[in-house]
């Protein structure tokens, strides 16, 4: 779903700074938009080349060294498992589009949580502190 959508420096800084699997003018590029230092909020489109466009174009730029996040990037190169799906992707804009709606499908099946048995988090990476309300049967 990185097709659309963007990221702050914060969690892209290290890979553009460090790590060597990166295309080193998409780098520099991505080092204007985030200093080595400060500018934690700063933003910048997970797919730089279309990204307001619902497309293949990510999986194209993973192919050329260019996810921005290092997580995206392990999805291609060094013998991923993936190699194939993201190459085949990348050429084929229908298999993506039709094997993403498919994804989106089964999501639609899965059971959520209610009650107590699940919670609705206010920060996706953070559990979420222990109520001080109490409950009465």
């Amino acid at each position: 779903a990185h097709t659309i959508g963007q990221v702050r420096c914060f969690f892209f800084r290290a890979r553009i700074y460090n790590e060597t699997n990166i295309d080193p003018t998409f780098a520099a590029e991505m080092q204007a938009a985030c200093p080595f230092e400060g500018g934690d909020n700063n933003l910048s489109p997970f797919d730089s080349s279309t990204p307001t466009n619902f497309d293949n174009a990510f999986y194209d730029n993973l192919v050329k060294n260019k996810g921005l996040v290092h997580s995206d990037q392990q999805l291609f190169g060094n013998g991923s498992s993936t190699n194939a799906q993201v190459r085949t992707y990348s050429r084929n804009m229908g298999r993506f589009k039709k094997d993403f709606a498919n994804a989106m499908f089964k999501m639609t099946l899965l059971t959520p949580l209610t009650g107590t048995d699940g919670e609705i988090r206010q920060n996706c990476r953070v559990i979420n502190a222990p109520s001080n309300t109490t409950t009465t049967a």
